[in-house]
């Protein structure tokens, strides 16, 4: 997204915006002496930002990324990894991508406190970046991680034996998956055009890109919960209906055959509740309704970049969209 837009319209006065935070973000705002702080990778960091004598980088010259921009996408990550550490704890997973899960390794206490460490640090970074829209995104995505876990604990406002909860099912798990998967990817997008110098209506496709490609991502996730083979997800299939979630394949799938409605309110807890629920979506369209709503948001995702120029980067992007359609695992 850093290169996609970094040649896409800028607001004015961006290029001295950018060199003043690239000469600031690896330095502590406190004094030493309270702060107490050594970052290992200080010097390999510095030595990869961009010099502001190549910030107005012309169509058709190779596009760099600036320093704040590459950080950035460290604490994204910090707060992703500590986002899966603290997902396996909650739901008693045993693997994660064919291993086993940090909390089996090393047992609950360590994984949380390991997760606990990395928004920290994440946070310390990201108040050095300056920028006080993308200190606001991020910290955002940060309590919407947690908002989105505990829409999925306790399902509040839902009741599931109703006939109104039939329409609004969807529309609740979907804001529930913004909450938990595209937060992160749609705001950390659009904190990325800010950071260079973007425009609103190009910060604002960066955030539409990132938001319905996250919402794909997800449903094609809980596609493949069906579809696909333990060995290849690295986690055991149909992992949701053991852990009591009823997904998009399940709700398209009680459309169909209603005696799913009981099963998903007591959250699949009676013995043969998985398996009965598995075969009935297996039965239904919900799978390929569920791969026809994530198409759907790829093709937003898509159509909201094409105002970026037309670059390799954008390519990439749009590149993106088919992997996450798809994608095996």
């Amino acid at each position: 997204m850093a290169r996609a837009t970094s040649v896409a319209p800028k607001v004015p006065g961006w290029q001295a915006a950018c060199v003043s935070l690239e000469s600031k973000f690896n330095k502590p705002m406190a004094p030493k002496s309270i702060i107490q702080d050594r970052n290992p990778d200080l010097t390999l960091l510095s030595s990869r930002s961009m010099p502001a004598d190549i910030l107005g980088t012309a169509p058709g010259d190779p596009i760099a990324i600036l320093g704040t921009q590459r950080r950035l996408a460290e604490i994204v990550e910090l707060i992703h990894t500590a986002s899966l550490l603290h997902d396996d704890v909650v739901d008693y997973a045993e693997t994660r991508r064919g291993m086993p899960s940090a909390n089996v390794f090393s047992g609950n206490k360590l994984s949380v406190l390991a997760g606990d460490y990395m928004l920290g640090r994440a946070s310390v970074f990201l108040a050095r970046l300056r920028q006080p829209e993308v200190i606001e995104l991020i910290a955002e995505v940060i309590s919407e991680l947690v908002k989105g876990e505990l829409y999925q604990l306790t399902n509040t406002n839902i009741d599931y034996c109703s006939e109104e909860y039939l329409s609004k099912s969807l529309d609740y798990y979907l804001e529930k998956t913004y909450l938990k998967t595209a937060s992160l990817i749609s705001k950390s997008c659009r904190a990325s055009a800010v950071l260079g110098g973007a425009t609103e209506e190009v910060a604002d496709a960066a955030y539409t890109y990132g938001k319905h490609m996250g919402l794909a991502f997800q449903l094609i996730d809980d596609v493949l919960d069906y579809t696909g083979s333990s060995e290849e997800l690295g986690k055991p299939a149909t992992a949701d209906l053991e852990l009591g979630l009823a997904t998009a394949p399940t709700f398209y799938a009680w459309e169909e055959f209603p005696e799913l409605g009981p099963m998903i309110a007591r959250k699949f807890s009676q013995e043969g509740d998985a398996a009965k629920a598995r075969e009935l979506v297996y039965k239904s369209r919900g799978i390929e309704r569920t791969r026809e709503l994530a198409q759907s948001f790829c093709n937003t995702a898509r159509e909201s970049i094409q105002i970026f120029p037309d670059t390799e980067a954008r390519a990439g992007l749009e590149e993106v969209l088919n992997m996450v359609l798809t994608r095996k695992k």
